[in-house]
């Protein structure tokens, strides 16, 4: 199935699959064009100031009220707030890839929790998690209503099918499905094992960041972002939907495909872009400026200038900093930092740091170049040098990012990553 898509990043869409599906001039009359329910979707309050206010009007077969009571069912190993199973280490970590499953395994079988932080009762923080499964959703339909969702694909392209309409996405492109959407996910058919990185964001919704002196252009373009327009099931089978709601896994049974709008009005939509897109900025004359220039999204907290969590990309570029030491510096954070790698190597780690594996440098614990990069970077030829194949990515946090159980028991935490600074030497002459 290929996708259709509207462009622009939070703009108010329209789209009808039947022409006459959406009402003219008003979004709830006394009876709805073709037999249809109206039904309001909201991701945010009501009294919310219009600028940041989400809400998309839905035309449907059936209102979505119309399913059997809630049942809790096993949450395997996925986890939530308070991220409280065990003492939470300042060391600094890192994991090689999560196994891919041998058995058959749907998306919601195949989620794992590395960490998180917040409270997703209070709509702060962020869980991290990995997916990896092998097979189609079928007639299971999964929402989340603890937070929106950031898909960071890095093995195989996923179809996303959701009451608003159908995504795809694969490596290099990264999707958001909106707190409370209801979607199920299927491999492309060339596809046969998908993983990739989640960030659940129980905070402020993603948006784009303030360009403040750069101008009114550049970084990721609003242009760029693009929402489907309206598909639907008109399917009368025996569903499953499977809800997270308060860190916790539900399960009820329907009679039908949940995803039946069949037009449908507003700007909260789920969305895919595409990292390629992404305006890098950098310096022209000395020094390796703040990784806040490759922000691609944002979720603010209360603290101007101060993320929730904020999305983070080094793709390609071109380094051509005069007398300067170009991969990141060494440094500690207030912000706390969980890093992945889609594709290529990272110009700061010369091994041990690949595809779909993880690091986790926490609040102001110390890291950097390892030993090879600081060596390789000090005695370059500083000529103009452009990377290329590269694409590594953070979800950077103001709170304490927290591993689970089991993310320090698993056999892919490294124990001796702190082993790549060890051959640091004292330089230093008077």
């Amino acid at each position: 199935m290929d996708p259709k898509y509207q462009t622009g990043f939070g703009n108010e869409f329209a789209t009808e699959a039947v022409e006459g599906a959406l009402p003219v001039g008003r979004n709830s009359p006394r009876k709805a064009p073709l037999g249809l329910y109206a039904e309001q979707f909201s991701g945010t309050a009501f009294t919310v100031p219009r600028s940041h206010n989400k809400r998309t009007w839905t035309y449907r077969i059936r209102p979505s009220v119309l399913h059997k009571p809630f049942t809790q069912i096993d949450r395997g190993m996925l986890r939530s707030s308070p991220f409280d199973e065990v003492v939470t280490t300042p060391n600094q970590l890192r994991w090689d890839p999560l196994p891919l499953p041998t058995e058959p395994t749907d998306f919601v079988d195949g989620l794992t929790t590395i960490a998180g932080n917040g409270d997703s009762f209070s709509q702060t923080g962020i869980g991290i998690h990995i997916y990896a499964f092998n097979k189609g959703m079928g007639d299971r339909y999964f929402y989340n209503a603890d937070g929106e969702m950031l898909f960071v694909p890095e093995k195989g392209r996923i179809g996303f099918f959701t009451e608003l309409g159908y995504l795809q996405a694969g490596a290099g492109e990264i999707v958001c499905i909106p707190r409370g959407l209801k979607f199920k996910v299927e491999p492309h058919p060339e596809d046969k094992e998908l993983r990739g990185y989640i960030c659940e964001n129980y905070g402020a919704q993603f948006r784009l960041p303030d360009l403040g002196p750069i101008g009114a252009n550049g970084l990721a373009n609003p242009r760029d972002f693009k929402t489907p327009v309206t598909w639907y099931e008109d399917r009368d089978a025996k569903c499953e939907i499977v809800a997270k709601f308060g860190g916790n896994l539900w399960s009820c049974e329907i009679d039908h495909s949940p995803l039946d709008v069949v037009a449908w009005h507003g700007n909260y939509a789920p969305y895919v872009y595409d990292l390629k897109n992404f305006n890098t900025i950098g310096s022209i004359s000395f020094d390796h400026p703040d990784p806040s220039i490759f922000t691609v999204l944002t979720s603010p907290s209360g603290e101007p200038g101060v993320a929730n969590c904020d999305f983070v990309i080094f793709p390609d570029r071109w380094l051509v900093a005069e007398d300067t030491f170009r991969p990141p510096w060494y440094h500690r954070n207030v912000m706390s930092e969980y890093m992945g790698l889609i594709y290529g190597a990272y110009d700061a780690k010369e091994e041990g740091f690949v595809p779909s594996g993880g690091s986790l440098h926490n609040q102001m614990s110390a890291h950097g170049p390892d030993l090879d990069a600081f060596e390789k970077a000090s005695n370059a030829e500083l000529k103009p040098n452009k990377l290329s194949g590269t694409l590594a990515f953070m979800f950077e946090s103001r709170y304490i990012i927290r591993p689970t159980k089991f993310a320090m028991e698993t056999a892919q935490l490294q124990h001796n990553y702190s082993d790549v600074w060890q051959g640091l030497k004292k330089n230093f002459r008077n």
